[in-house]
Formats: structure tokens, C-alpha cells, sequence
């Protein structure tokens, strides 16, 4: 075994420190004002380290969108493909971006303000990966507003996401219980779909 090969198994999380410690630096200072040595010094290594994982820090921000967005994507496959209504799914979906809003609150502030630095290909894939996420939600809402035409299901898909991450660019104060309950009331008011009691 080599050297290199026994030092990656002894660090086999760097990768994701390193994409922790961009997504914390660029949404709280812009990914122009971040260095790759700060984001070396936040994950605990060296900046020429993370050339070890990723080619530039653009490369770096490529992925922290990716991991983000796989997240969001895989959970709502999962929600959809197993509720047991569109109800549920519905409520699962609102509940599903809150907790994220909430806990990695970064990824999504950071794919708000930094897209726009993408390369173009990226920009155009990540655009294309987010419609999809929306038509996941399009799909359950439709059956339960059947009074809205497809474009006004879109709207209201569109304004219930809004409403939940108008939390990410500035700090509420208040418990995260207190505004996750907060943002589901406000999110099921813009579907027009009244919350089921308990998440699902």
C-alpha cells in the first residue's frame, strides 16, 4: 500500500470537510471574497489539499451545489414514490425543504446568491435539476387543486418555496421548532392545502 493510499484511508471525510467548510465561508462572505487556503484552514488541511479532491475553487462550488442539490432531488424521489396520498407527499415535500432551510441553510443561500458563477454548462444542468425538483411538487399539488390551471399550480409551488427560504438571508431568532412550524403554516397556505397533523 502506498503512502497516498494509507493517508486517504486515514482522512476518508476531507472531501466533505472541505465542501462543509466552502459552503459555511462562501454564504457568509460571497464565493469571490473565500480563498481555497481559508477553506483549507476551516476543513483542518493545507489549501493545496483540496487540489488533491477538486481542480479549482470553482470546481469546489460545482460541488456544494451538486451535494445540495442531490439531496433535495433523492429525498423528494423517496417522498413521492412512498406516500401513502398526495396529501401526505404534499406535506412531506413542504416539511422535507423546511428541515433543509433550516439545517443547511448554507447550500441553499449559496445556490440563491453564487449561480450565477458558474460555468454555463453547470449553471444550465443545475437550472434543469431544480425543474425537476419544482414538477415533483407540481405533480402531487395538482390533484388537490384541481380548480388551479398549470400555470397557477406553478405559482403557488413557487410562492410556498419562497415562503420557506425567506429565512435564509437573515436570522429570525426564533426556535427552530417555532419556525419550522411557522414556515409549514405559511408554505401549506400558499398551496392552498391545509397540513396534515403530523408529519408523514
Amino acid at each position: 500500500m502506498s503512502q497516498t493510499d494509507t493517508g486517504r484511508r486515514r482522512d476518508p471525510d476531507r472531501r466533505s470537510r472541505i465542501l462543509d467548510a466552502a459552503a459555511e465561508l462562501t454564504a457568509r462572505r460571497g464565493f469571490h471574497s473565500v480563498g481555497m487556503a481559508e477553506i483549507g484552514a476551516q476543513a483542518g488541511i493545507v489549501g493545496s489539499g483540496i487540489y488533491r479532491h477538486f481542480d479549482s475553487k470553482i470546481a469546489v462550488l460545482v460541488a456544494v451545489l451538486d451535494q445540495g442539490m442531490d439531496r433535495l432531488a433523492d429525498r423528494a424521489a423517496a417522498i413521492v414514490s412512498t406516500a401513502a396520498d398526495d396529501r401526505s407527499a404534499l406535506s412531506a415535500l413542504v416539511r422535507d425543504h423546511i428541515q433543509v432551510a433550516i439545517t443547511e441553510r448554507h447550500m441553499l443561500a449559496i445556490y440563491h446568491r453564487e449561480v450565477h458563477n458558474l460555468p454555463e454548462d453547470d449553471r444550465r444542468r443545475l437550472r434543469r435539476r431544480q425543474r425537476h425538483y419544482l414538477e415533483d411538487w407540481v405533480h402531487v399539488l395538482a390533484p388537490l387543486r384541481r380548480d388551479l390551471s398549470d400555470p397557477e399550480l406553478r405559482v403557488a409551488v413557487h410562492a410556498a418555496i419562497g415562503a420557506i427560504q425567506s429565512t435564509l438571508f437573515f436570522s429570525s431568532g426564533l426556535p427552530d421548532d417555532r419556525l419550522a412550524a411557522l414556515l409549514d403554516a405559511m408554505a401549506h397556505q400558499c398551496l392552498g392545502v391545509e397540513p396534515l397533523d403530523e408529519p408523514q
